[in-house]
């Protein structure tokens, strides 16, 4: 009767170390411009489906410090450990505010990872100009936004074409002076990295996504997709995340 006790009590304990990882975990999703939260949409169940909370972030994208405040909210809301994950302009963010000792890991996904002191607007340039930012249109407001036939082409053409038009449709337009907001941080320095190169992106030129990736002594895994990879490649995506939370 008593080894039953000892046995059933050292089984429970085992399958809690192995279930405390998801239970203690939050992943923390940050979008980039010309996006909205919901470009998640397609991760987020698979990642619930393993026992992870998730948040994901809504940049108001009207500069880098205000992004930044609103992903640390987030952050310093949750009570465990954090995985944040950044697309795209979100690495921007994510670099600046992942500094907390909640978070265990950063994902960058076809992201931009800066050094401190450097803008987004100069990371690329020793790099042509993406298909994508050639198309780019700023209104009145000093907001930038692109074209529904860019967005098919150029951030989403590995996605069916009724995805691409609500990709469209929700997009969330950026300020363009927060392209020229400096980082003061680098958090990368400081956390286990991932990083998913997208080697068909037309938003951020696959080499310069790769550069980083080498910068930061990231994880890399390469996907064949688009700048959008989470949306055309979820369970890819996921898998990464999935392995930051892990660790």
């Amino acid at each position: 009767m008593k080894r039953t006790i000892i046995a059933s009590a050292l089984f429970a304990a085992a399958t809690f170390a192995q279930a405390a990882p998801a239970s203690d975990t939050t992943i923390v999703l940050v979008h980039g411009a010309f996006a909205d939260g919901s470009s998640w949409d397609q991760v987020i169940p698979l990642l619930q489906a393993k026992g992870y909370k998730v948040v994901a972030v809504q940049n108001p994208l009207s500069s880098l410090a205000d992004d930044v405040a609103a992903t640390q909210r987030v952050v310093d809301a949750q009570t465990g450990k954090v995985v944040l994950v950044g697309h795209s302009w979100g690495g921007t963010v994510i670099t600046e505010a992942g500094t907390s000792d909640k978070i265990k890991a950063l994902v960058y996904v076809a992201a931009f990872a800066p050094s401190e002191g450097e803008a987004t607007a100069n990371l690329g340039k020793d790099y042509a100009v993406p298909p994508g930012i050639a198309t780019l249109r700023q209104d009145a407001g000093g907001y930038l936004w692109l074209p529904d036939d860019s967005v098919a082409k150029n951030f989403a053409q590995d996605v069916p074409a009724a995805k691409a038009r609500l990709i469209a449709a929700t997009q969330g337009p950026i300020a363009a002076k927060a392209f020229g907001d400096t980082t003061s941080v680098a958090a990368w320095k400081n956390k286990a990295n991932y990083y998913i190169v997208a080697s068909q992106d037309r938003m951020i030129a696959p080499d310069l996504e790769r550069a980083f990736a080498r910068k930061i002594n990231a994880v890399t895994t390469t996907l064949p997709t688009g700048h959008v990879p989470m949306v055309s490649q979820p369970a890819k995506v996921a898998e990464v995340i999935i392995a930051a939370a892990q660790r």
